[in-house]
């Protein structure tokens, strides 16, 4: 009978479709036990296999970088690095940091992390070997920012706008007082302090050539003044400088003074390079013919005033030890710190019989030379008709 037959059919398939449900789901879940398992398993053999990689990248001398990549590698799992091998940048305020002198690139990079600038020294170090003026990165105090880009900290480091340094530059000619002053003004050192330690020869490591006088050993040039630099580490530079330059030639060290002497003569008198080669050869010749040299600018210096401002007074002072009007052979001292070219002219004077020079033009620094009186004194003549000129 139909109902009968049905009613019995639906009941056994509801009855075997409830018994197939129940198996299903029990074995799906088991399913997924297993596949949760088997991940576990392949997680653990995978971080087995990094622990064996580091350890045979340690034995053949990688140790440090394998260690590194194997302890940044590693990530949860959300698939985030556990540590940060280099920031994103661009940083924020601030920091500051000194870069020693003959700092490898590694070692500038433990200062950076030390400081909190970069994130490791390995992106800092894989940075500065990426970059081809990284090399040129020199020893000095660095305002930069905190947490950088490791190649962009690198950039910075390169850029003369993070040098947290003063710029101090002394120009050709400057006396000892002139340079103290302008390091005193530039620097924010006290000015009493640059004179003690101008004071002392140890202090600036002044050679003994010099005779204990820094007049003309504070080698004319720019130079980077550390935030916290004493008067000492103002001026000992000056004169390291100086005797570079000097050993540079092939100096011998007993004429140092000397060529500095004569080439602080030709510094002050000279306009023009080119007349520093001929200003040397006068002098020489003079010397020579045992004929004081006259010169102007040596007068002024001992008498503390500008070489326009002398009077026939001054070219008479017997108590000036400069007035080389007066007073035969070099003056005490060098009367200004010479530049190269100064230095140069000295070395090797141009050929020539000159005696004389005069400036004819202060504005242009025309400068003529003469052998004969007759031909100094027309020259001179042409130095007055100037003065009257442009007075």
């Amino acid at each position: 009978m139909n109902d009968g037959t049905q009613g019995t059919t639906t009941r056994a398939g509801s009855a075997d479709d409830l018994l197939v449900g129940v198996d299903g789901s029990l074995g799906e879940r088991r399913s997924r036990a297993r596949g949760r398992a088997q991940a576990a398993r392949r997680r653990q053999r995978r971080r087995r296999l990094l622990v064996v990689l580091a350890v045979v990248a340690l034995v053949l001398g990688g140790g440090a970088w394998a260690v590194t990549s194997f302890l940044g590698g590693i990530r949860d799992e959300g698939g985030t690095s556990a540590g940060v091998e280099d920031y994103p940048g661009p940083g924020r305020p601030s920091a500051q940091v000194v870069i020693p002198e003959g700092a490898t690139g590694a070692q500038m990079g433990e200062v950076l992390t030390e400081a909190g600038v970069v994130a490791t020294a390995a992106a800092f170090a894989d940075a500065f070997a990426a970059n081809a003026d990284a090399a040129t990165i020199g020893p000095g105090t660095y305002n930069l920012l905190l947490e950088m880009k490791a190649s962009a900290a690198v950039e910075a480091l390169l850029n003369p706008a993070s040098r947290a340094t003063t710029r101090l530059t002394v120009p050709e000619g400057f006396t000892r007082d002139q340079v103290l002053a302008r390091a005193a003004e530039v620097t924010g050192v006290p000015l009493a302090d640059l004179e003690a330690a101008a004071a002392d020869p140890a202090a600036t490591g002044l050679p003994a050539e010099a005779g204990g006088q820094l007049e003309g050993w504070l080698f004319p040039a720019t130079y980077d003044v550390e935030p916290e630099a004493t008067a000492a580490d103002v001026l000992a530079p000056m004169v390291a400088q100086t005797v570079a330059v000097l050993n540079q030639r092939a100096i011998p060290a007993d004429q140092w003074q000397t060529v500095l002497t004569k080439a602080s003569l030709v510094e002050r008198e000279a306009g023009r390079d080119e007349d520093r080669p001929k200003m040397a050869r006068a002098i020489e010749n003079r010397l020579e013919r045992g004929m004081p040299l006259q010169i102007d600018a040596a007068v002024a210096y001992g008498a503390g005033k500008s070489g326009r401002d002398l009077t026939t007074a001054d070219l008479e002072d017997p108590t000036n030890p400069f007035n080389l009007y007066l007073v035969g052979g070099l003056p005490p001292t060098p009367i200004a710190s010479p530049g190269a070219a100064s230095i140069d002219a000295v070395l090797s004077p141009e050929d020539g019989t000159w005696l004389f020079w005069v400036t004819v033009d202060l504005e242009t620094g025309e400068t003529l030379f003469a052998t004969t009186n007759d031909e100094h004194n027309a020259n001179r003549r042409l130095y007055e008709q100037w003065l009257a000129e442009n007075e």
